[in-house]
This record gives C-alpha cells, structure tokens and sequence, in this order.
C-alpha cells in the first residue's frame, strides 16, 4: 500500500501571495508526475475530456437496459441518475479548492483532506483503481469486439473468420504507442476525437433506429418467464445504468490540469466544461435509451448495434466510431492509474523519474490489461457486478459523503437533505446491481471457452 505522505504531500499549485514550500526535488517530480506536470488547459478540454470519460460505449447497451426496467422505472432511472450524478461532480469541482490555496489534484487527496490521511487512502485508492482498471479492460474487450464487427461487416462472407483474441491484440497495439504521452493535456486531441466519436456513434445508433420504425412484434413487457428472472435482470440493468454515468474517478485529475488564481479559481472553467459535457451526455443517452427500446421493444439486443444490420456501411462506421471512441476513453482512465503507479516508484521506492521508467511500467500496465481482457471477454457481466461495487460509490455517493465531512452543513437544511438522498440511492445501487451482474455472469459463463 502507498504510504500517507507519499501521497499526501502532493504538490498544490500556490496563488502569488502564498509559499511555496516544496523542495526542489519535490517540484521536480510533480513537474514529471502525469497529472500535475501540465496546468495550461482550456475549459473546452475538460469538456471534451469528461465527455470521452462519461459517454462510454455503455450507452449503446442503454436500449436493452431500458428493456429490463421498463417504460416508467427505466426513464426515472435514466433521468434521477443523471440529475444525482451532476450534482455529485458538481461537488467535487467545488472541493477541488476547498482549502485556500491548496489544490486536491486526485481523488483521494480529497478523500484524505475529510476523512483523515490513512482512512481517505483505504477509501478511495482501492475503489478508484478498481474503476479505472476495469473500465480500462471492458474498453480493451469493446474495442476488440467493435473491430472484429467491422472486419465482418467489410468483408462480408468472403473473409477467414479470425479470433475475436487477435482483434484485442490489434487494438492493444495502438496503446503500447499513445500510452507514452505523458499528461492529460497531450492526450486532449485523441480525446477531443473520442468526444467527437461519440457523438456521431448515438447519432447513428439513435437515427438508424427511428428510421427503421417500429418493428412489426414489437413488445414492452419482461423479457424473462419467471418474476426472479425479471427481479435479478431489473438489478442488472440498474447496474448498467450506474456504469454509463461513471466519469467521476477522473474528475479531480481533469480538473488538476486548469490554472488557477486565487483571483480566478479552476471551478469556473470546469464548471463550465461540465456543463457542456453533461448537455453532451443528454443528447447521447437520452434518444439512444428511448428511441431504442421503442423501436425493437424487448427484443432488443444488449448492443443496440448489432440490432440495426443494415445498412451495412452505416453501421460499420458505427463501429469503427466506437473503436475511436474507446481509444480515448482508455487513455483517459489509464491516465490517473499511470499518476499511481509512478508516484509510488518515484516517491516511495525512489525511483529516478526517467522515460525508460515510464516505457516499461506503463506497457507493463497495457499488456496486462489486454491479456485480462483476451482470458474474459464476458467482462460485460462482470461490469454490472463492478458497476455496483465500485461506480454507484465513487459516482453517487462518495461525493456527498465529503461533502457532509469537510462542510458539516445544518440538519434538515437542503444541502443535508440532497447529500442523504443521493447517499440512499447510491448506496441502493451498491447493494442490488452486484447482485444481478453476478447472476449473468454464471448464466453466461456456463457456455464460455476461454480465449475463444
């Protein structure tokens, strides 16, 4: 585990009238370090940065979620989550510089700032990496699975079918390279594409579907026989539900790269990038989630994709937008981890921060999140079951419980009543999506052959 000071003595960026007093070695790392090595970004590049980090490619599976909740729960899960979770990032852009002068650049230099040095680092750090990880692995999985689709749609039936295996691989290759930019700010063109991409894969997804009209048999009700059945996919779904809103892990760090003064403080900018990402994710998930179930029903497949065959062309664009897409969103998640990874090298065990520090850990960090991906490819079950664990946290509610920590606002005010309902929801989530990702997991795994 990462010791407290090594990670609590992170630097914080001084306005004129405040002392700096770090050592020069110290600010030689943290001008090495990932996360604080660049503070130069615009307020459009946290826009596009938490628009690649919030629109993953889950938004597609938000048809057949919404088949599982059904007209009414389905869009209040859609619509309370999307309030709840803009309300938490709003919280954490506000705390971001809660401490005059101080800035909390990472997620759990937050949690230590209200719960105390040791227990902020075993809150946060554990289901910080658990998100970041396993969103980096599902990506590596999606990416595969997007070019194979693609592979199959362009080639038609005179192709060799290849291994789904070796289309993990290809993607990972792009990785092995992009992985070495060194900061947030390098990577905002691959991400602003990302944004871009995922924009015009909805568009399409959503388009495609009203232009097929309703289909012939179309159904609304419970695609499974038996009410635990219908119970335990109910559950799943809120899970998947939970991971489309999940871009607050690397909300700290996105903001980290903002300049601020004491005059101009970081919130603004952010807040106003935010915004624009939230309005982003509305126009992404609301039409694909709606449009969707009404058109296919509950016979819609988990991947609104693969419903809409024809025409060929359009929707092998669609996958090749995703695999854009999902480009960015890895780097962006992986970005926070590499931070991790090198301030304990550096910090802890002393290492001399050089590039060839940086080449190996982080294609150490690449190749094992491809081979994770190549031995699961089912990881989609295992998102609701993670989905629950470690995103309804970080995204409902571990925000609001900060919050309550470090503003200790009255009693029944307001601010007091929103953070316990967010806490509830959240805290709901937690409890009931592991439960049905697990279930689909078993049922899934009983027909998987390994590195298929």
């Amino acid at each position: 585990m990462v010791s407290d000071n090594a990670m609590g003595t992170q630097d914080q960026q001084y306005g004129d009238n405040k002392v700096d007093n770090r050592t020069e070695k110290e600010k030689a790392i943290d001008a090495w370090l990932p996360i604080t090595s660049s503070r130069n970004a615009k307020w459009w590049y946290s826009a596009f940065h938490n628009v690649t980090a919030m629109v993953g490619a889950g938004v597609l599976s938000l048809p057949y979620a919404m088949s599982e909740l059904g007209w009414g729960p389905g869009v209040a899960v859609l619509v309370i989550s999307w309030v709840v979770t803009l309300y938490t990032l709003w919280q954490m852009v506000e705390m971001h510089e809660v401490v005059p002068g101080k800035r909390f650049d990472r997620y759990h230099e937050l949690g230590q700032h209200a719960f105390g040095e040791k227990l902020g680092l075993y809150i946060v750090v554990p289901q910080q990496l658990i998100v970041e990880v396993s969103v980096c692995i599902v990506y590596m999985v999606t990416g595969g699975r997007s070019l194979h689709k693609f592979h199959a749609l362009a080639c038609g039936d005179n192709c060799k079918d290849i291994k789904l295996t070796y289309f993990i691989m290809i993607f990972a290759s792009v990785h092995f390279v992009l992985s070495h930019l060194p900061n947030f700010n390098s990577i905002s063109g691959v991400s602003l594409a990302a944004a871009v991409m995922s924009l015009s894969y909805s568009t399409i997804a959503w388009s495609a579907a009203l232009k097929k009209g309703v289909q012939p048999d179309v159904q609304y009700g419970y695609q499974a026989k038996s009410t635990i059945g219908t119970v335990f996919n109910f559950f799943s779904a809120l899970g998947d539900v939970a991971f489309a809103y999940a871009g607050h892990n690397v909300v700290l760090e996105i903001q980290a790269t903002i300049p601020s003064t004491p005059e101009k403080p970081s919130k603004g900018p952010m807040w106003k990038g935010v915004v624009v990402a939230y309005i982003v994710v509305a126009l992404c998930y609301f039409p694909v989630a709606l449009i969707g179930y009404w058109m296919y029903g509950n016979a819609v497949s988990d991947n609104i994709l693969v419903s809409l065959n024809n025409p060929k062309w359009l929707i092998a664009m669609a996958n090749l937008f995703v695999v854009v897409h999902v480009i960015g969103s890895y780097q962006i998640y992986a970005m926070p981890v590499f931070d991790m990874i090198e301030t304990v090298l550096v910090k802890k065990l002393n290492f001399t921060p050089s590039f060839m520090l940086r080449f190996i850990t982080r294609n150490i960090y690449v190749a094992t999140t491809m081979f994770i991906g190549i031995c699961f490819p089912f990881f989609g079950g295992l998102l609701g079951f993670f989905g629950g664990f470690a995103f309804a946290p970080t995204t409902y509610f571990l925000p609001c419980v900060m919050w309550l920590s470090i503003h200790k606002p009255k009693r029944w005010s307001l601010s007091w009543i929103c953070n316990w309902v967010c806490i509830f929801f959240g805290v709901a989530l937690m409890v009931v999506s592991p439960i049905g990702g697990l279930r689909s997991i078993i049922v899934e795994a009983k027909t998987y052959k390994f590195f298929s």
